[in-house]
């Protein structure tokens, strides 16, 4: 036996990954432990979308060889596709491994720092490859259907670090799901790194709503949610499998980025501003309470104070439920990194703080829309005094009176008061 510890930085995909590497070090004998404590093997699983995350990810590396100098350090992700040089230089690194061989990590660990042992999967292994280690309760599943992207915005290194589209065939998705649904998981969320491309490289094609309709019709979860999709991407026959008694769930987040159509041109998106707004007026008409999250960036090259203004305009306009705001940072490699007007950080900085107060009070106006109304809520979390959880419309619901129901439960709930963020309310 030996203990592993795993650290996923960035998005969903890479947290699914993360997962699969844990999986299979298990069955190798291995015991996972928190990432702060004593390992004999860690893995950092790195982003590399920003110069935060290329941070954060040395950070973590540095930890890891604290927390004990004789362990064996292994670095894979976007981080380690982009720079593995700059990573093997580290103390402590072992192995630096980029995500195009990422499944085959712990046959490589086994081979180089565990001898070679043979080992004999668990009789339920391909019902344990389809269960994230990373989500407590049995309440959540991530379900990676998609790695990879073949689009070129000219800001994202992420087609050099992952490739180009790839979708997982159809009948492993659907074995997947119902495996997941067995096991307890009350919700799963589909995701991708392009998303809305899935299915056009398999053979037969299918598509996302081919997916869809089947989860809807043989419900092998109680719920199904997109993780991110182009606005260019939804398909207006998604909107009926979000109605009431559908299996999915009423919220989207779509990438935005600017608001400005000179930027949006220069960032390599495929629509203009005009387009973005007939489409999300055209999703609100058909379902008015429908959740949608923006992407949005501050601060990309050549973004004056009027193309902010137009973005802050667009976002103001539209009913959206919350922002993910993110400054630019220059991604070596990319186009965007050499653009002449790069915008000073500072003025980034700025820019970010705004739309995120812009997106907490949309927040707050989309949530006190459904107070006094009912919410059908999974619990994720539940104490002697209170319990939280996941609406379908993805707002955060606190219950703080009566008897606290059990985690993995979907309840209805009557909220009456906004506070920090949050619903708090009553279950009937």
């Amino acid at each position: 036996m030996f203990k592993a510890a795993i650290a996923s930085l960035g998005c969903k995909v890479n947290q699914c990954d993360g997962a699969d590497i844990g999986r299979g070090l298990c069955a190798l004998g291995g015991v996972m432990v928190p990432f702060g404590s004593a390992a004999d093997i860690y893995v950092i699983n790195t982003c590399s979308v920003t110069q935060k995350s290329d941070y954060q990810s040395r950070q973590l590396i540095r930890k890891a060889a604290r927390h004990n100098p004789e362990a064996v350090i292994v670095v894979t992700g976007c981080y380690a596709a982009r720079a593995p040089g700059e990573l093997a230089g580290l103390p402590g690194v072992r192995l630096v491994l980029g995500n195009e061989n990422k499944a085959e990590l712990p046959a490589i660990i086994n081979a180089k720092f565990l001898g070679g042992k043979n080992f004999s999967p668990p009789p339920d292994e391909s019902a344990a490859s389809a269960l994230p280690l990373n989500l407590p309760g049995h309440t959540r599943a991530f379900v990676k259907i998609q790695d990879g992207c073949s689009s070129s915005c000219s800001y994202c290194i992420v087609p050099g670090v992952r490739g180009a589209s790839r979708s997982v065939p159809l009948e492993e998705v659907k074995s997947r799901l119902n495996l997941i649904g067995s096991a307890g998981y009350r919700e799963a969320i589909l995701t991708g790194i392009h998303l809305g491309t899935y299915g056009q490289d398999l053979s037969p094609e299918v598509s996302l709503l081919d997916l869809i309709d089947w989860a809807d019709n043989g419900r092998p979860v109680t719920r199904l949610r997109l993780s991110s999709l182009e606005p260019t991407e939804i398909p207006d026959e998604i909107v009926p499998y979000m109605r009431q008694g559908g299996v999915l769930c009423p919220h989207l987040h779509i990438p935005l980025q600017s608001g400005d159509d000179g930027i949006l041109a220069a960032m390599g998106r495929p629509y203009a501003r005009s387009f973005f707004r007939r489409r999300l007026h055209s999703l609100f008409a058909a379902l008015p309470d429908m959740a949608i999250g923006l992407d949005v960036m501050a601060g990309f090259p050549g973004e004056d104070e009027d193309a902010f203004r137009h973005t802050l305009e667009l976002i103001e306009e539209l009913p959206v439920s919350y922002l993910h705001v993110f400054p630019f940072s220059r991604r070596p490699g990319t186009p965007a990194a050499v653009m002449t007007g790069q915008v000073a950080e500072k003025t980034k900085k700025n820019r970010a703080a705004i739309l995120r107060a812009l997106g907490e009070e949309k927040k707050r106006q989309y949530a006190l829309r459904f107070i006094d109304r009912k919410l059908s809520v999974l619990i994720c979390n539940s104490s002697e005094s209170l319990s939280s959880g996941i609406a379908e419309n993805y707002l955060p619901v606190i219950i703080d009176r009566g008897i606290p129901p059990r985690p993995n439960s979907i309840i209805t709930v009557v909220a009456d008061r906004y506070s920090e963020g949050c619903l708090f309310g009553r279950v009937i």
